[in-house]
């Protein structure tokens, strides 16, 4: 290994743990934003309509954090076709020690009993997006109102699902993508 493929391998690592670390503060923060404005919203707003700036910050939050997270993942897929595949021999380590770490994270799975982890919050958004409307029942909307606000709040439960479901597809199409990279095609 060279010493610049060292140098990229150890500071992909770090982007790794750093943008976790991120994605769990950006979550945090954005959760703790739009739960200032939601209260602030129901307290002060008459208007059905005010809901709709707590719900933008909600959904930039989530956003960002999915960003965070299909990064991560698709630089562990970089590193396990660039790095770890070329390692031939039988018992050899990539840089840094560790034995084939992304091939072990990828593969691992969810072991029967284990805890299961919902690495985009995706629960946590859902729940948040029905407090969010709440404000609007108490309101008396009109018609047009609910159905626009209420559009807006059922479009972005729709993109929360809609991206569970692309990470979870994420590792096999970024792998393949990958390997097809490496291979030349």
């Amino acid at each position: 290994m060279t010493p610049r493929e060292q140098e990229e391998y150890s500071a992909l690592r770090t982007t790794i743990r750093e943008r976790g670390t991120t994605r769990v503060w950006v979550f945090l923060t954005g959760i703790i934003a739009w739960a200032a404005l939601t209260a602030a919203t129901a307290a002060l707003a008459s208007s059905p309509l005010a809901v709709l700036l707590p719900l933008l910050v909600l959904a930039a939050a989530f956003e960002a954090l999915f960003a965070l997270h299909v990064g991560v993942e698709r630089i562990g897929r970089y590193l396990q076709v660039f790095y770890e595949e070329d390692e031939a021999a039988p018992g050899a380590v990539p840089p840094g020690g560790t034995r084939k770490w992304e091939h072990a994270a990828a593969s691992f799975g969810r072991p029967a009993g284990a805890i299961g982890l919902d690495a985009l919050f995706s629960i946590v958004f859902v729940i948040a997006t029905l407090f969010n409307f709440a404000p609007v029942l108490v309101t008396n909307p009109i018609a047009a109102e609910l159905v626009l606000v209420g559009g807006a709040h059922v479009l972005f439960v729709l993109r929360v699902i809609v991206a569970r479901g692309a990470a979870a597809r994420q590792r096999t199409v970024d792998l393949a993508r990958f390997q097809e990279l490496k291979s030349g095609r």
